[in-house]
C-alpha cells in the first residue's frame, strides 16, 4: 500500500493491518470508520508519536484538524492529557464517525475528545496546553505557532501549502526553495520569541511536506543552565 494515497481506507482494507501492535489497531479503527484518505493516517500517527516523545501531559489542541485523528492519536498514545479539542472553521459532517469507532476500540476516550466548529483566532489557549497541527494550510501554520507563543504554551506543526504570497520567506530564495525557506523563518522566528525548538521530520514517502517543527517555552532555569555551560 502507497502511504501517501489519497485513496480512502474502507472497511474492506481492514484485514491489511493485521497485526495487534498499536498503529493497525488505529489503522483498523480508522478503516472501519471509512472516512479518511490513507496519507492523513500515516500523516497524523508519525507526526503523534514524534511529538509525543518530545511532550507529554497537559490539554491537546488540534488547531486547523479536519477528522481530529490526531488529537485521537494523541490521547491514545498519552493518558496523561485530560482531554482534547479538536478545532476547525468546518468540521466535516462524518468526524463523528471517525470518533465513535476510536472510541469503541478505546473506551477511555469517550467524552475526552471534544470537537469545536470555530476560527482558530478565537480559540483560548492555555500555558499548559500541547498545541498541534498536521497540515494547516498556508498561513493557517504561522497563526497556530502565533497562538501557541501567545499563551506560551507548547507547540508542535507539520506545515504545508506553502505560499509566497502569505507566508514570509526572510528573502532566503536565492539560497534554497521557498516551501524551506518559510519553515526556515518560522523555526527561527520561534527561537527568536524565547523558546527550545526541535525540528524532525516525518518519512518523506508519506509526503514531501514532512518538516515537523516542535517548540517550547525556555524556563529561566534552562536559560541560565545553558549560559553556564
Amino acid at each position: 500500500m502507497k502511504k501517501s494515497s489519497k485513496s480512502r481506507l474502507m472497511p474492506r482494507y481492514e484485514s491489511i493491518f493485521k497485526t495487534d501492535n498499536l498503529f493497525d489497531r488505529i489503522a483498523r479503527a480508522v478503516c472501519r470508520a471509512g472516512t479518511l484518505p490513507r496519507k492523513e493516517l500515516y500523516e497524523s500517527w508519525e507526526t503523534a508519536r514524534r511529538v509525543r516523545r518530545k511532550y507529554r501531559g497537559g490539554r491537546v489542541v488540534d488547531l486547523a484538524c479536519g477528522h481530529g485523528l490526531l488529537a485521537h492519536i494523541m490521547l491514545i498514545l498519552d493518558n496523561g492529557s485530560d482531554h482534547a479539542i479538536a478545532v476547525d472553521a468546518k468540521i466535516p459532517d462524518n468526524a463523528g464517525k471517525l470518533s465513535a469507532s476510536l472510541i469503541e476500540s478505546w473506551p477511555r476516550l469517550e467524552n475526552r475528545i471534544h470537537y469545536r466548529q470555530m476560527r482558530i483566532q478565537d480559540v483560548e489557549i492555555c500555558p499548559s496546553d500541547l498545541v498541534v497541527s498536521a497540515h494547516a494550510c498556508g498561513s493557517l501554520t504561522d497563526l497556530v505557532i502565533d497562538k501557541a507563543v501567545e499563551a506560551n504554551a507548547r507547540v508542535a506543526v507539520l506545515p504545508c501549502c506553502h505560499n509566497l504570497k502569505t507566508c514570509a520567506t526572510g528573502s532566503l530564495t536565492n539560497w534554497m526553495d521557498v516551501s524551506l525557506a518559510i519553515d526556515t523563518i518560522r523555526a527561527t522566528g520561534l527561537a527568536a520569541k524565547g523558546y527550545a525548538i526541535t525540528t524532525q521530520k516525518i518519512p518523506e514517502t508519506i509526503t514531501p511536506k514532512n518538516r515537523l517543527l516542535m517548540g517550547h517555552p525556555i524556563e529561566p532555569s534552562d536559560l541560565k543552565a545553558s549560559l553556564e555551560n
